[in-house]
């Protein structure tokens, strides 16, 4: 893929500005060892999740699927759903997100604001994570109408492919030298579609994905969580594209580090999401174990501007038992320590 991070002078659609994101040392161990986040929140809307909502709309024009004038739905918890939002305007779709009252409130009215229906799986005001009853309603909503998709990003192979790019960009920007890879487990689409397609360029290397304390994927206990658009809670399938062959290690963090963590990397000068804290927490841990010289990438999927009124909120985070000023403290310290071996 050449050229493949450089941006075109000038695009004539938003979603050509897709991709070519940065990255950011953001720690390296006294062994030289480095971590280097993807920040995909220099797509459009701020998140990785746009990649994979075009690839699933491409596809289903391609199928002959979705003509012109189709509907487009989606069960989302925010990003997938913004990112569809974007898509389905710019080439004159209606695009109906099914959503809970656990996403946030910012991210429910951007896609509003892009002319996207949204509809509650439940009007109770709860905050409760309800992805099996979303995924259930969503395809109820589709089913038996003309010139309407659901999208079924969990299970759709479309998502995966849809980050195929990320794995070419990576492997440009480091000359093909990464030996390990870390990100979120949630559809999968992100990790695995990267994990899949890197290992058509690179050798070895090995995988890590992170999911919430509470997640399944990696096996349990259940019990909920907070941090959004990432993991399996209980009651839901694990997702077609969560690949166990192509996922080496699988941690788990929980609420109050991921947040401690972006939090702690805010002081930085960068705000990441809740989810890409987990990762974070994850990868700053496992950086100084690793051998000297590696370079291990971690998958930033959305940036911390949507968590302004959740993680960055001291009130909130509170409430819900989640601030710990003794946390983001250690986090900050091992920052420090890592951030003076640069």
């Amino acid at each position: 893929m050449p050229g493949a991070l450089s941006r075109p002078a000038v695009v004539s659609r938003i979603s050509d500005l897709i991709g070519r994101t940065p990255l950011l040392e953001l720690a390296r161990s006294e062994t030289g060892s480095r971590l280097l986040l993807k920040l995909e929140m220099f797509n459009p809307t701020g998140t990785a999740k746009i990649r994979m909502a075009r690839q699933m709309v491409l596809d289903a024009e391609e199928r002959g699927a979705l003509r012109p004038g189709g509907r487009i739905v989606e069960s989302t918890s925010g990003n997938t759903g913004l990112g569809l939002a974007v898509i389905a305007a710019e080439r004159g779709y209606t695009f109906t997100a099914v959503v809970d009252h656990h996403a946030c409130a910012d991210k429910l009215r951007a896609m509003k604001a892009l002319g996207t229906e949204l509809v509650h799986v439940a009007d109770d005001g709860t905050g409760e994570l309800a992805t099996a009853a979303r995924e259930e309603l969503a395809e109820d909503l589709a089913r038996g109408r003309d010139n309407t998709v659901f999208t079924e990003q969990h299970n759709n192979p479309s998502n995966g492919v849809g980050y195929f790019p990320v794995a070419h960009e990576l492997y440009e920007a480091l000359n093909g030298r990464l030996d390990v890879l870390i990100g979120a487990v949630g559809t999968g689409g992100a990790l695995c579609g990267t994990a899949r397609e890197l290992r058509t360029l690179l050798p070895s290397f090995t995988t890590i994905g992170v999911e919430p304390k509470g997640s399944i994927a990696f096996g349990g206990p259940a019990h909920d969580y907070y941090q959004s658009g990432t993991g399996t809670p209980e009651g839901a399938e694990i997702g077609a594209l969560v690949d166990f062959r192509l996922i080496d290690e699988g941690a788990k963090v929980g609420d109050v580090e991921a947040f401690a963590t972006c939090r702690a990397v805010a002081r930085t000068g960068l705000l990441i999401g809740g989810s890409a804290g987990g990762v974070v927490h994850e990868a700053l841990v496992r950086l100084p174990q690793l051998p000297p010289g590696s370079t291990m990438v971690a998958l930033v999927n959305d940036g911390g501007e949507k968590y302004l009124d959740t993680v960055f909120n001291d009130t909130w985070m509170h409430d819900r038992g989640l601030l710990d000023p003794a946390a983001e403290r250690e986090i900050e310290e091992l920052l420090s320590k890592l951030r003076g071996s640069r």
